[in-house]
């Protein structure tokens, strides 16, 4: 696998990390530089070693791993994104104080990664593949765009107001909808 190749599956698989930090940025209005960088390092590192997951089982486990990640990003993505809309419906002035918790962001993790893991089944397939420059490019770039999106997301929920936690809380569900049509119907 060349550079460029390399680069954009990075790119791809980062696409949803960055959007789940970008909803992040709109929902906890204050979120501070120590989480910002916590969310992409979060992000980074797990959509890299979900592929070295991913190509150390290689075949041994993949029709078994295929078969159910996509409920298992659909039902995490759904429960955030759901609780994220609830909340926004529901809850008092109060809820603009929330904070990010570790817990939360652990299962966002995994939950934008489900994709990466089938990446590093699919990189066992390759005869000689090198999966230590894929896991390093795949890490740094969905660090550094999960951190600028975070950023992005802070700039248009302030411009979004009530509405960027309903925007938020509807990306999530939508991405989790996505991974689970696209395993399910169109793989």
């Amino acid at each position: 696998m060349g550079f460029i190749e390399l680069l954009l599956l990075s790119i791809g698989l980062a696409m949803d990390a960055s959007a789940v930090s970008m909803t992040n940025g709109m929902y906890y209005k204050k979120i501070k530089l120590g989480w910002t960088i916590a969310i992409g390092t979060c992000f980074g590192i797990m959509q890299g070693v979900m592929p070295l997951i991913g190509f150390v089982c290689g075949s041994l486990f993949s029709n078994m791993i295929s078969q159910f990640d996509h409920y298992i990003a659909l039902i995490l993505l759904g429960f955030i994104g759901g609780k994220m809309i609830y909340e926004a419906l529901h809850e008092s002035e109060e809820k603009h104080e929330s904070v990010m918790t570790f817990k939360l962001l652990i299962l966002q993790g995994i939950a934008t990664s489900i994709d990466a893991l089938a990446v590093g089944i699919s990189f066992a397939a390759f005869d000689n593949f090198r999966i230590l420059p894929a896991i390093t490019a795949i890490t740094l770039v969905t660090l550094v765009l999960s951190i600028i999106s975070v950023y992005l997301g802070k700039k248009f929920g302030t411009l979004l107001n009530e509405k960027a936690e309903i925007i938020g809380g509807l990306i999530l569900v939508g991405i989790g909808l996505k991974i689970f049509i696209e395993h399910m119907w169109l793989s």
